[in-house]
């Protein structure tokens, strides 16, 4: 009661307004109808292991075919982790919310996407045992002050009632950024940069694991968490993302929706 009522009197004191536009909204963390229209939510059908939408659904140029639903990219070279979800197609209008929260101090942001994720990736969160955020080199960590992947791992988990280990993984090697090198590259240089704690071994073994991240694009980042914490013992991986990017090593034409 006594949040509510606090959080009714900060309504009143500075009015909520869309963290896009900035229109008046009814409450704060929420999209205005308009710009909540632009937000291309990623649903059936999708890739089951890394979450990218078929035909239909949002990248034009794959196709949808069988029951398999596994795009090229994962049929030639599955990911290590079980299963991949994203909220959001990463296009102009998620990209701004996410760099909002990433580099503009926009931390309120992160339980607006957190609820989305919640949403879509409710069958493996409610088999999971434990969220575990993507984490970040110290140095990077000191400039930006915080981890927005473990920040949407919280928001995810009061969401469903689901425990964070924030400190699970870590990232002993600093690496160059990623975002104009292909896949092969990507894997190359994040092999050995992030290991498993060793005082939070004990509490990843056996464990049902689901990962969290802002972005996935080649699933380079995702796929060396993955690996090291099948390595440590975890019973299984997910992945859940706020959004999936096109994979610029993909080629759009290979895609059957199947498996091989």
């Amino acid at each position: 009661m006594a949040r509510r009522l606090g959080s009714l009197l900060l309504d009143g004191l500075l009015p909520p307004d869309c963290p896009l536009c900035h229109q008046p909204v009814e409450r704060a963390g929420l999209l205005c109808p308009d710009c909540f229209r632009h937000m291309r939510f990623i649903s059936e059908p999708c890739c089951d292991a890394c979450g990218e939408p078929f035909a239909g659904a949002g990248f034009a140029g794959s196709v949808l075919g069988g029951a398999g639903r596994i795009c090229a990219s994962c049929a030639d070279r599955r990911p290590p982790w079980r299963a991949g979800r994203a909220a959001l197609v990463y296009d102009e209008w998620s990209r701004a919310l996410i760099l909002r929260l990433k580099y503009a101090d926009r931390t309120e942001l992160a339980p607006l996407l957190g609820r989305h994720m919640a949403r879509i990736g409710q069958g493996m969160l409610g088999q999971a045992d434990l969220l575990v955020p993507v984490p970040l080199h110290r140095r990077r960590l000191f400039r930006r002050r915080y981890n927005q992947a473990a920040l949407l791992a919280r928001a995810v988990g009061r969401t469903v009632g689901l425990r964070t280990l924030p400190d699970a993984l870590i990232r002993p090697q600093a690496t160059p950024p990623l975002a104009r090198l292909g896949p092969a590259s990507r894997r190359d240089i994040l092999h050995g940069a992030i290991a498993v704690r060793p005082s939070r071994r004990a509490a990843i073994a056996n464990r049902r694991i689901v990962l969290v991240d802002d972005v996935m694009t080649t699933g380079a980042t995702t796929g060396e968490c993955a690996r090291v914490l099948l390595a440590a013992g975890a019973a299984s991986v997910d992945v859940l993302v706020a959004a999936r990017a096109p994979d610029p090593g993909r080629d759009p034409s290979q895609d059957t929706g199947q498996h091989p």
